[in-house]
């Protein structure tokens, strides 16, 4: 998404992570993000928006492993996890009467939308 943000231009973008608030900067950060980060430790909007933990087996797959393997490759380093690994994020489109426009519900944390799906989606609100 950071490479395309201007597919989104007049669009607000929100980040939301069970972090504590404690950690809010430190983790918008380490993520190089250039939009809203809020805090959801008790995990409120994540149980809304039906996202829910994943067994070990679909957070450490062949996909996630890869991944690891070419950030290593790539000369970064690993940091130990924070947090519930297990918590499955998700993408969502709320369209700007406040409805649900489009839910993009992973299975693994390397189960993104591609970002021409997300795109797509905000443009369809733009044009409802």
């Amino acid at each position: 998404v950071r490479d395309r943000l201007d597919d989104f231009a007049g669009t607000a973008i929100v980040a939301i992570t069970f972090a504590d608030v404690s950690r809010l900067t430190a983790h918008r950060e380490q993520l190089g993000l250039r939009f809203p980060l809020l805090a959801d430790p008790e995990r409120t909007v994540y149980r809304r928006f039906g996202l829910d933990r994943a067994p070990l087996w679909r957070i450490y797959n062949p996909g996630t492993l890869r991944l690891y393997g070419q950030l290593l490759a790539r000369g970064r380093r690993l940091r130990r996890p924070e947090g519930d690994t297990r918590q499955l994020g998700g993408d969502f489109v709320i369209d700007p009467a406040g409805r649900l426009a489009a839910a993009f519900h992973p299975r693994s944390p390397d189960d993104r939308p591609p970002i021409d799906d997300l795109s797509a989606a905000v443009d369809r609100c733009r044009r409802a």
